[in-house]
């Protein structure tokens, strides 16, 4: 199927995929940091941001979305990426990595170590952020400087989540999203220290999957990317490096 994206730079490829609710955009303070060393696509996932949903009768679950974005990456002609992606494109990453269809694997506190009662909790609060319009307060449930988001890419986001037809069937499918496979590939996990979302206790389970450390992102929150985009640069380029 066809997705929007947006693609700059030159090198191996590296696929950036979003959380739920988000859109490409998420990626926009490291992309250029990023296309220094890679061809850079930052994609929305089916059903977010720009791009249309999956096709009728397919229920959209991390699974099915992760086929979707491998298929849409053979259709640019590339074969095995890097991939990288946040919260729910960090469970899409992994998964990826444990089917051996990606070169590195690298996930920003991804989706899918929570317990039953944190499974709970994102569920609301993704609900009434949803509701909106999101304030500065809400916003810091997100990331650790609201202050550091323009208003206009605030209400842009907010936009994303609340018009996203993928939205609820993709969050209703978290009940039923167990930890990948063992990775086949090179993976790294990072997580902000501040992750209000996706508490950072969570990151001892991810680590526990991988069978390696997990990086604490420091004074950074569940999308990092306007925390410290200079971190969450260096820590995907390292994550792709380590196929070297």
């Amino acid at each position: 199927m066809e997705l929007v994206y947006r693609r700059t730079g030159a090198g191996p490829p590296l696929v950036l995929m979003h959380g739920i609710g988000h859109h490409w955009q998420a990626w926009q303070p490291v992309i250029d940091l990023l296309a220094r060393h890679h061809d850079v696509i930052a994609v929305d996932l089916p059903g977010f941001g720009a791009s249309p949903p999956l096709p009728p009768g397919t229920i959209s679950t991390a699974e099915s979305l992760a086929y979707a974005v491998e298929a849409f990456w053979h259709d640019l002609g590339i074969e095995e990426p890097h991939v990288a992606g946040n919260s729910l494109g960090g469970y899409l990453a992994l998964d990826m990595a444990s089917r051996g269809v990606c070169r590195t694997a690298t996930a920003i506190s991804p989706a899918g170590y929570w317990s039953r009662t944190e499974l709970l909790w994102l569920r609301s609060v993704l609900k009434v952020m949803r509701m909106g319009p999101i304030t500065r307060k809400g916003l810091g449930l997100v990331v650790a400087h609201p202050e550091r988001v323009s208003d206009e890419v605030l209400h842009a986001g907010w936009l994303a989540l609340k018009e996203a037809p993928g939205f609820y069937e993709t969050l209703d499918a978290f009940y039923w999203m167990p930890p990948p496979a063992p990775p086949k590939v090179p993976v790294t996990i990072a997580w902000g220290e501040k992750d209000r979302l996706l508490p950072k206790r969570q990151a001892v389970r991810a680590g526990r999957w991988a069978q390696k450390r997990v990086h604490l992102l420091p004074d950074c929150g569940h999308v990092p990317m306007t925390d410290d985009p200079e971190l969450v640069a260096r820590v995907l380029l390292s994550g792709a490096r380590a196929a070297n």
